[in-house]
């Protein structure tokens, strides 16, 4: 998949996977990667971005397997950001879908 696709909806992705969850990082990169790759790299500055933004919190849970995990809860800010690109999204997306539309019966004429 195109990097500049991936890197325009990641914040997306993440908000909207933490609207009903709160997850520690690499949780966050597991399930992603199951939809489109990305690297475990990109999740944490974006993370430290919009918690420093105010649309997350943090909190540690201690972990059997290693270290405590610091776990991002979305905030009062952070949900009603993310229902704005949520909406955002859908209108764009809608749009290009009628361009890609269009391109495609222009070229089959």
């Amino acid at each position: 998949m195109n990097v500049q696709f991936k890197k325009g909806v990641l914040t997306l992705c993440v908000m909207a996977l933490s609207m009903n969850k709160d997850h520690y990082g690499y949780e966050l990169v597991k399930n992603i990667s199951e939809k489109f790759l990305i690297a475990e790299g990109t999740i944490y500055p974006l993370l430290r971005r919009l918690t420093k933004e105010g649309y997350f919190s943090t909190y540690l849970v201690e972990s059997q397997e290693g270290p405590p995990r610091k776990y991002y809860k979305l905030t009062e800010l952070g949900r009603n950001h993310v229902l704005e690109l949520i909406d955002d999204w859908k209108n764009f997306s809608k749009s290009v879908d009628l361009i890609i539309g269009e391109g495609i019966k222009n070229e089959a004429n």
